[in-house]
């Protein structure tokens, strides 16, 4: 990992996390309709994540954003925090990257109180699923709150 930093996210950050990740989904075959793809706040990710206990973290590398991950209510649940965009471009793959930015993330959500994490991902996303399971989430039956995500079915939670 040369020159690799993992940092909150900053303004003039929004252009090229945008770009990170919708070529990280398209790459993925992920749907553009009902997932991240096509959410408004893909443009402005600063400013989304700007309220308390709201946190987006970008991994920088020689000054390029290769990957990044968010923290934020998840809505329609107490107390349950969302693991929100967490991607990677593939050259910041099989680095250990995505270790220490879920260990970022949980860090966070445990320090903004928050008693479970969810996250939503795609079936073929087994590299991820593979993380998150190592990381301590495990398998849900059914959805929780109200993500908006529709095309993506697959959810786990985790007990911080």
């Amino acid at each position: 990992m040369k020159n690799t930093i993992i940092r909150p996210i900053e303004l003039k950050d929004n252009k090229a996390v945008a770009k990170m990740v919708r070529t990280v989904l398209i790459e993925l075959g992920v749907p553009k309709v009902g997932t991240a793809y096509e959410d408004v706040s893909l443009d402005k990710m600063y400013e989304t994540y700007m309220p308390k206990a709201m946190q987006y973290f970008v991994v920088e590398e020689e000054g390029e954003i290769i990957g990044g991950a968010g923290i934020g209510p998840l809505e329609g649940e107490k107390e349950v925090c969302e693991l929100q965009k967490m991607y990677f471009l593939d050259k910041a793959r099989g680095k250990g990257i995505g270790s220490e930015m879920m260990n970022t993330c949980i860090a966070y959500a445990q320090k903004n109180e928050y008693k479970q994490c969810y996250l939503e991902t795609m079936p073929y996303m087994k590299a991820a699923q593979k993380l998150y399971k190592k990381t301590g989430f495990e398998y849900l039956e059914t959805p929780m709150g109200n993500t908006g995500h529709y095309s993506c079915p697959v959810w786990m939670l985790k007990k911080l």
